[in-house]
């Protein structure tokens, strides 16, 4: 099944992803915050389908809030779950693809802390996998 993927939501599904790494780094505090960046980045770029295509676009949409990490979640997590309900909408196989593609960023990422998983790790890995269910 072929989709369409405007602007918009390209933007939405770039932020949910890269977001959700970003989020990650920052939870790991001195444990190697650029590792974990790194690891779940490189993750991203390896997804294929519609958000692999999506993901591998070059552009300069991406503006987080990182006053801190309360301020980010604000903006990540509900990105996370509209990614996955705008991808469900118009093909369920896709919306499958982003959570596995983001799920395993996720994984890559916490496997690049210095100190394993740490407690923040874990939370903030359980606070995106909540939101990639949500609906």
């Amino acid at each position: 099944m072929s989709i369409t993927i405007s602007a918009q939501d390209a933007t939405t599904i770039r932020t949910a992803a890269y977001g959700a790494v970003t989020l990650l780094s920052f939870a790991a505090g001195s444990a190697s915050p650029h590792r974990v960046a790194t690891n779940g980045s490189l993750s991203l770029y390896s997804a294929t389908g519609a958000t692999g295509h999506v993901l591998a676009k070059k552009t300069r949409d991406l503006k987080f809030d990182h006053r801190n990490s309360a301020a980010l979640a604000d903006q990540v997590l509900p990105a996370l779950t509209a990614s996955v309900a705008l991808l469900k909408a118009q093909d369920p196989a896709e919306a499958e693809n982003f959570r596995a593609t983001v799920l395993t960023a996720v994984e890559a990422a916490t496997r690049g802390s210095k100190k394993g998983v740490t407690p923040p790790l874990a939370a903030m890995t359980g606070k995106i996998t909540a939101a990639l269910s949500a609906e």
